[in-house]
């Protein structure tokens, strides 16, 4: 255990770095090193296989106690998982004799800037390639949906198979599907076109945040009666981010129209759609094109 704990992260030091995740790369080189400095080679696998499971929560117990045990402390050095199990004065000593050095976000610049130059070091499915992930931009990321499209087996996701409610899966997209469904008085399909997480703006006040937010004022706006017409502006299609403004002309039961802008952020998700992640037809805030009396 004392070993691969020592020796655990050589596949992120240049001697380590080949073309495997850096797990199984500092394993090898660790091995190697035992083998030639004279170990049993039962000794110097067990120390490969807690090197290489490092990373592996819930496997490497199965392999090893020692696999095990080093994994836990591992995470605890990381992530701080049982960070209050070691005595104070025992973590105090460590890091006055071995500073971290910001160790965790450290380690993780190290391990993306060995993919950046080797990508087949990474899977997106796992630790290498989240650490890579994270310094991509939004959408550019592979991902196991990205692993799957490629598979060659023609598996769809939900929003693609027969009968399924269509999904956007271009960010222009979404204003169609969302006119048909309101004209259709269609609440869950126009919240489908909405992130878990997205906001929606109000003429007053906060935004709605959440679906459940959301859905309380799409369901005013159904009510309401209020037709719709939308014309696109402008767009801007950035890394898995789109900007987009229409002119929205708002026309109430009783012939009263208002006519203003409106401001919507759409993000692809990993499945290829493009939910709204903010939308806000009051974003200028106009006090003359206010659309309280519409919602009344």
């Amino acid at each position: 255990m004392f070993l691969i704990c020592l020796l655990h992260d050589l596949g992120v030091s240049e001697v380590g770095n080949g073309r495997q995740r850096f797990e199984v790369d500092g394993a090898d080189v660790a091995r190697a090193f035992l083998l030639e400095a004279g170990f049993e080679q039962e000794r110097a696998d067990k120390v490969w296989a807690g090197i290489a499971l490092h990373t592996s929560d819930g496997i490497a117990p199965r392999f090893s106690p020692e696999a095990g045990v080093a994994q836990v402390g591992i995470a605890t050095d990381i992530a701080g998982i049982a960070r209050d199990a070691p005595p104070a004065d025992l973590i105090a000593d460590a890091l006055d004799a071995w500073p971290r050095h910001d160790l965790g976000y450290a380690f993780a610049e190290d391990i993306a800037a060995q993919i950046a130059a080797t990508p087949e070091k990474a899977s997106p499915v796992n630790f290498p390639g989240h650490v890579t992930a994270l310094g991509m931009p939004p959408g550019k990321a592979p991902t196991w949906y990205d692993m799957v499209a490629n598979s060659g087996w023609g598996d769809r996701p939900l929003h693609r198979r027969p009968g399924a409610p269509a999904a956007a899966e271009t960010p222009d997209q979404r204003t169609k599907l969302f006119l048909e469904r309101l004209r259709a008085r269609d609440l869950d399909g126009l919240l489908a076109l909405y992130e878990p997480s997205a906001a929606a703006g109000r003429p007053t006040g906060g935004p709605a945040a959440g679906h459940e937010a959301i859905r309380a004022d799409l369901s005013a706006l159904i009510d309401s009666e209020v037709t719709i017409e939308l014309t696109a502006r402008s767009a801007a299609h950035g890394s898995g981010l789109a900007l987009l403004s229409h002119t929205a002309a708002f026309t109430a039961p009783d012939g009263t129209a208002t006519v203003r802008d409106t401001t919507e952020v759409a993000r692809r998700q990993a499945d290829g759609r493009w939910p709204y992640a903010i939308g806000d037809p009051f974003f200028s805030r106009r006090p003359s094109q206010s659309r309280d009396h519409l919602l009344s």
